[in-house]
């Protein structure tokens, strides 16, 4: 049997998702446009529990107040009749033409005035609608010569500009926090801040490190060739994991945004084993939405794309169920202490110790007997084979 989605999961997905109307770089729409309320509706009947958005997937660009006003009214009413949250939102900086040299680097200052304007009117609805997370995906922060962006100038306005939002989000007293989305290229050709990596060494440089973290994608990572799994587990480690973005991609190509585990399986069940079993004694090692960035196939239209929503949910839990059985298998907890997975978390240096010490310790160099080391069958293709077994359901 099947698992069935609760508001317990924590699953979340984007307006943008549902609501992709399929026009891609070679072809128009291939479905209408969905009314965001309707996506608030059936989000809820298929077990989600919150919903994000950008600004203008709410309300057009070009809205006055008055249709502003309602439209807000009418999401509200939605999430109170649902009882759907937005645990996240962000603004779209990218779409209008006034962004195609980026926003927050564009080369001209009025525009980077008007992009952050316009973060700072959605910060005020983030905040008011109870998001505790907001994301900046700097799209159109790049280039695709190398002659036309001064990149250290860029990083300099780029830097600007989250110290900025950050001063007016403790200003008004928001609860809230910054994550950036890395993405290596795709819509620029290459884009600022392309992997988790490049993010975190940026935001150590920031006026409030402390307020920003990341928001990875899966996509977006293995677009660069990286391992999504190595990338979140950095990012846990730096305590900088403040968001998740899941969805599926094969291999280094553009950006698919397939249902998450229709692209790399293998990569989603450690993935999912990770964040469900990766804290300390087994417990989750992140405790945000499990939140969906994917795209309905652009072959599929009406009930298909509620189907590919319900997709992404019980595949995350198909692969929590068997994530925890991997954990628990005897053998596998064998294949384990035999691949010595656990004496990593030793410190290599005993307690005291220094380098000193370590120098004086003949055992550390001078008697280790580097032949009998080398000689060590470390076992990890049983240890895989055991994970790919369960994950197939085969054990």
């Amino acid at each position: 049997m099947l698992p069935t989605p609760t508001r317990e999961d924590k699953f979340s997905f984007g307006l943008w998702t549902v609501g992709w109307q399929a026009r891609d770089p070679f072809g128009d729409a291939t479905r209408p446009p969905l009314d965001p309320v309707e996506s608030v509706h059936r989000l809820a009947e298929l077990g989600a529990w919150g919903v994000t958005f950008h600004d203008n997937d709410v309300v057009p660009f070009a809205a006055d107040d008055h249709e502003r006003d309602k439209l807000v009214a009418r999401f509200k009413e939605a999430l109170v009749a649902t009882g759907l949250v937005v645990p996240m939102a962000t603004t779209n900086l990218f779409t209008h033409p006034v962004f195609k040299d980026g926003a927050f680097t564009s080369n001209d200052r009025g525009v980077r005035r008007f992009a952050l304007r316009k973060v700072m009117r959605n910060l005020d609805l983030a905040a008011e609608l109870g998001a505790a997370t907001y994301v900046f995906w700097g799209g159109r922060e790049g280039a695709e010569t190398d002659a036309g962006k001064d990149v250290r100038a860029a990083l300099d306005r780029y830097a600007e500009a989250i110290d900025t939002l950050c001063a007016y989000v403790r200003a008004r007293g928001y609860d809230m926090r910054f994550a950036l989305e890395p993405k290596p290229n795709e819509p620029r050709g290459d884009i600022l801040l392309p992997t988790v990596g490049a993010a975190l060494a940026f935001i150590s440089s920031l006026e409030h490190a402390d307020m920003v973290g990341v928001n990875p994608e899966v996509g977006h990572e293995q677009m660069a060739g990286m391992n999504f799994v190595h990338s979140i587990s950095q990012a846990l480690w730096h305590n900088k994991l403040f968001h998740i973005d899941l969805n599926g991609q094969r291999g280094a190509k553009y950006d698919q945004d397939l249902v998450f585990g229709h692209g790399d399986l293998l990569s989603a069940f450690f993935l999912v084993d990770l964040l469900e079993n990766g804290g300390p004694k087994g417990v989750p090692a992140y405790d945000g939405p499990r939140h969906f960035d994917y795209k309905p196939l652009r072959t599929d239209a009406g009930e298909g794309v509620w189907a590919s929503a319900r997709a992404n949910m019980v595949t995350y839990l198909l692969l929590k169920e068997r994530a925890a059985a991997f954990r628990a298998d005897p053998e596998v907890q064998a294949a384990l202490r035999a691949s010595g997975v656990g004496e990593l978390a030793t410190p290599t240096l005993s307690p005291g110790e220094t380098p000193v010490d370590l120098v004086a310790d003949p055992s550390a160099f001078e008697t280790f007997d580097a032949e009998a080391a080398g000689a060590r069958d470390w076992g990890y293709a049983h240890l895989d084979q055991l994970a790919v077994e369960h994950a197939l359901g085969a054990r």
